[in-house]
């Protein structure tokens, strides 16, 4: 374990905090980046935590040089537009080479776009916008794609539908789908930080299971039979994407209606599979089954 900081921005998210959390756990030293004029309370959980807060202005390069300096590693949890992923994310880049920062993971936690045609999914675009950028950069870079956070079935990602008890899918049932959840992702992040000999990408999931397999998971979890349905195949979706961003385009959102429905695209599509997986290079995880997540709809925790 190197002697510097690990450097995490966007520390005070759910994401972020899990990763120093995580990376305290290792009794890793972590400078947590947190944006000028925030909550202070969730400042308060990371000091917390043993995690040394700086405020840094993401538009002043000069700020992010000196909050970079003496960093092992930088994490980035930042999530955001354009503005974010693509514009913040470069300024934090270039503040982590000056700062002589060997190593930077950027906020990507997601399926696997490198996989995907560019102008078919907005966000993961966004993505591959600046990966073209950090690949270019004098430093040493691993992305972490985890598929999609298994915590969403509980609420955000229309799949498991409890008051129906339903499964929602698009195309094939039986189409395997990669799932981990946030805290799980911390974990593997925060070691990957940790660990110079990463590669480019750390491909994980908790869970691979496809719709059907949805159903019975959901039914163990719950005590009720859930059972299959059938929303239509690839196209529809793609056509009724196109008619939700024209009536709701949600702009300024990171995450309107249309863009979940892009996700879900890609995941039933099978062309984000995230393969081969690399959790064999984390022993330390006891990984988290979407029984295990599901379950949690009846006892009341619903933390994402």
């Amino acid at each position: 374990m190197s002697d510097g900081y690990t450097i995490v921005a966007g520390a005070s998210g759910n994401l972020g905090y899990r990763i120093v959390e995580a990376l305290r756990a290792s009794d890793a030293r972590v400078r947590a980046l947190v944006r000028r004029g925030g909550a202070p309370n969730a400042y308060d959980r990371l000091r917390a935590l043993g995690a040394s807060v700086e405020e840094v202005d993401f538009a002043e390069p000069a700020s992010l040089i000196r909050a970079c300096a003496g960093g092992s590693c930088v994490v980035s949890a930042l999530s955001g537009l354009r503005e974010v992923i693509v514009d913040a994310q470069s300024r934090l880049l270039d503040a982590a080479v000056e700062a002589g920062v060997p190593r930077f993971i950027p906020s990507d936690y997601c399926i696997d776009y490198t996989a995907l045609p560019r102008g078919e999914n907005r966000n993961l675009d966004l993505r591959a916008e600046f990966r073209a950028r950090l690949d270019m950069a004098p430093i040493a870079a691993t992305s972490v794609l985890n598929g999609m956070f298994t915590d969403l079935l509980l609420g955000p990602a229309p799949v498991v539908l409890f008051p129906l008890r339903r499964v929602v899918y698009w195309g094939d049932a039986d189409q395997p789908l990669d799932f981990t959840t946030i805290a799980d992702t911390a974990v593997v992040t925060a070691a990957t930080a940790l660990d110079p000999h990463m590669p480019r990408f750390v491909r994980i999931a908790g869970d691979v299971v496809s719709a059907r397999e949805l159903v019975v998971a959901a039914t163990d979890a719950t005590g009720h039979r859930f059972r299959l349905l059938r929303a239509g195949g690839l196209r529809r979706l793609d056509w009724i994407i196109r008619i939700t961003r024209r009536l709701a385009p949600g702009r300024g959102q990171t995450f309107p209606p249309w863009q979940g429905m892009q996700y879900l695209r890609d995941m039933f599509s099978g062309k984000a599979r995230l393969v081969p997986l690399d959790d064999a290079r984390f022993p330390q995880v006891r990984w988290t089954s979407v029984r295990e997540v599901l379950a949690r709809k009846d006892s009341g925790d619903h933390a994402t």
